[in-house]
C-alpha cells in the first residue's frame, strides 16, 4: 500500500467550514483504494470555531500531527491591529513555522510516497511546497476554488502574495486539482505550461454521514406524538438555506424582494411558507434586510448545528435554496452536493451559465435564475413555489446523486496520486 501525507489546515475539531469534510472524507476512504494517509494540520488554537462532533470520525489508526499555528488577528494583534506582513498570504502564516519541521518528522516516520495539500488558506500550499522541495516527494496541490482572481483579494499587496504562492505551486506540483471545470479552465489559461497537469475533483457528500442523519430522522418520526385536530402535523413549507450568506456574494436581496411581491399578491404568507436561513454568519444583515422589505414574518435565521444535525435538517426540509453570485461562476458551494443527496427540490439562484447552475441542471433541477436578476428571481420563485405547493417539484436525478458521493471523489484522488507518482517529465522548477 502506498502512503500519502495530507496537509490540511481545515480538519476536526475545526468547525464552520465545508473544507473540513473534504480532507476528513479523503482520509477515511483512501485506504480502501490503496493509499494509507497521515495528516498534518494546525493546532486547534488557530481555529476561531471548534466542535467535537467530527472528532470521533477520525479513524483511530490515522496519524494526525497538529503543528504550532496562531491566528494573527486573534493572537498577534494589539488593540485590534497587527503588522500586515504577519497576515500575508493569510492570517495563519505562522503555521508554516510549525508545519514544515513537523511535516519533515512525519515524513521520516511514515515514509510517504506523495504529499497532498489543500487550499483555501495559501499557507497550506506553502507547507506542501517546502515539504516537497526538501524531501523530493511528488506533490499534489488541491486548489478547490481559484486563489488570486479578478478583484480578489481586493488588497493589491495581498493579491500579489497570493499570486506568488500560485507561481510556486505551478512550478513544482506534479498535479493540481480543482473542484470545478471553470476553475481548471481559468488556471489552464493562466499557466498554459501546466495545463496537462490540471485535474478536476469536485466536492461531494458522505453517504455514511447521510445514513446517520436518516436514522436520526426516522427515530424522530417514530418518537413524535400523533397529530390531532387541535395540533395538526401540517405547517408552513420550509425552504432551507444551510450555510453562510455573504452580503456581497450571496445576498438574498432580490429573493426577499420577490417574496415581498408574492406576499402582496397573496401567493405566500407565513402560514404557507417559512424561509429558514441556517448559520448565515451575517444574521443582523439578513434580519435588517427582511424587515426593510417587509418579509420578516416569512424569514427565520437560525444558529449553526453540528454536521449530522445539519444534514438531518436538509432531509426534513420541504425544499432547499442555493445562492451563488455571478462573480463566482467558477465555484460551486460544497453544500450543493449535499443538497443533491438530500433528495429535496432545489431552488437555484445562480448565473445560468456558471458551474453551480450547470451542476443543478445536469441533476434535473430546472428552477434556476441569476441571483442578481430581480425579475428572473421573481418569475422562477413563483414557478418553484407553485410546483412545491402542488407536489410536482422536480427531485435530483439518481445518476447525479451517485456521481457526487465522496467515495467516487476519493477514487478520483487516488488516480491523481497514482499519476503524480508515475515517472514523468520534471516540473518547471526542476528543469535546468
Amino acid at each position: 500500500m502506498r502512503r500519502v501525507l495530507m496537509v490540511s489546515f481545515q480538519f476536526p475539531p475545526m468547525a464552520g467550514s465545508s473544507g473540513v469534510q473534504r480532507a476528513l472524507r479523503f482520509a477515511q476512504q483512501l485506504p480502501a483504494l490503496g493509499w494509507s494517509p497521515s495528516v498534518l494540520t494546525a493546532h486547534p488554537r488557530a481555529h476561531a470555531h471548534t466542535g467535537d462532533d467530527l472528532l470521533e470520525e477520525i479513524p483511530p489508526e490515522l496519524p494526525v500531527r497538529r503543528a504550532f499555528a496562531l491566528d494573527a488577528a486573534r493572537h498577534l494583534s494589539i488593540g485590534g491591529r497587527y503588522p500586515g506582513f504577519l497576515a500575508r498570504p493569510d492570517r495563519w502564516h505562522s503555521w508554516l513555522l510549525g508545519a514544515v519541521p513537523a511535516g519533515l518528522r512525519l515524513i521520516r516516520q511514515t515514509r510517504p510516497d506523495a504529499i497532498w495539500s489543500t487550499y483555501p488558506i495559501p499557507t497550506a500550499h506553502l507547507v506542501g511546497y517546502w515539504l516537497s522541495r526538501l524531501s523530493g516527494l511528488p506533490w499534489v496541490a488541491d486548489f478547490r476554488d481559484p486563489m488570486a482572481h479578478d478583484g480578489y483579494p481586493a488588497d493589491p499587496v495581498l493579491w500579489r502574495s497570493f499570486a506568488a504562492v500560485e507561481r510556486k505551486v505551478f512550478a513544482r506540483a506534479a498535479r493540481c486539482t480543482f473542484t470545478t471545470p471553470g476553475a481548471a479552465r481559468l488556471y489552464a489559461k493562466r499557466f498554459p505550461a501546466a495545463a496537462d497537469r490540471l485535474r478536476v475533483i469536485e466536492n461531494g457528500y458522505s453517504e455514511a454521514a447521510f445514513q446517520q442523519a436518516e436514522r436520526a430522522v426516522r427515530m424522530e418520526g417514530a418518537n413524535a406524538p400523533p397529530s390531532t385536530a387541535a395540533a395538526p402535523a401540517a405547517g408552513p413549507r420550509v425552504l432551507l438555506h444551510s450555510g453562510v450568506v455573504y452580503p456581497d456574494w450571496r445576498s438574498p436581496a432580490r429573493l426577499f424582494e420577490a417574496l415581498a411581491a408574492a406576499k402582496v399578491a397573496g401567493r405566500v404568507d407565513a402560514a404557507r411558507l417559512r424561509l429558514r436561513l441556517r448559520a448565515t454568519a451575517h444574521d443582523d444583515f439578513v434580519l435588517a434586510l427582511a424587515r426593510r422589505l417587509d418579509v420578516a414574518d416569512l424569514v427565520e435565521v437560525a444558529p449553526p448545528l453540528p454536521y449530522a444535525d445539519a444534514l438531518a435538517e436538509m432531509l426534513r426540509a420541504d425544499a432547499l435554496l442555493l445562492l451563488q453570485s455571478n462573480d463566482c461562476n467558477d465555484q460551486i458551494p460544497a453544500k450543493a452536493y449535499e443538497y443533491l443527496r438530500a433528495r429535496r427540490p432545489v431552488l437555484t439562484l445562480a448565473d445560468p451559465v456558471g458551474d453551480t447552475a450547470q451542476l443543478m441542471r445536469r441533476a434535473g433541477l430546472p428552477r434556476i435564475a441569476a441571483l442578481e436578476d430581480g425579475p428572473g428571481v421573481a418569475a422562477v420563485l413563483d414557478r418553484f413555489l407553485d410546483d412545491l405547493f402542488h407536489g410536482r417539484a422536480a427531485l435530483p436525478a439518481a445518476s447525479a446523486i451517485a456521481a457526487a458521493s465522496r467515495e467516487s471523489r476519493t477514487g478520483e484522488l487516488a488516480r491523481v496520486l497514482d499519476e503524480a507518482c508515475a515517472p514523468q517529465m520534471p516540473t518547471a522548477e526542476a528543469r535546468p
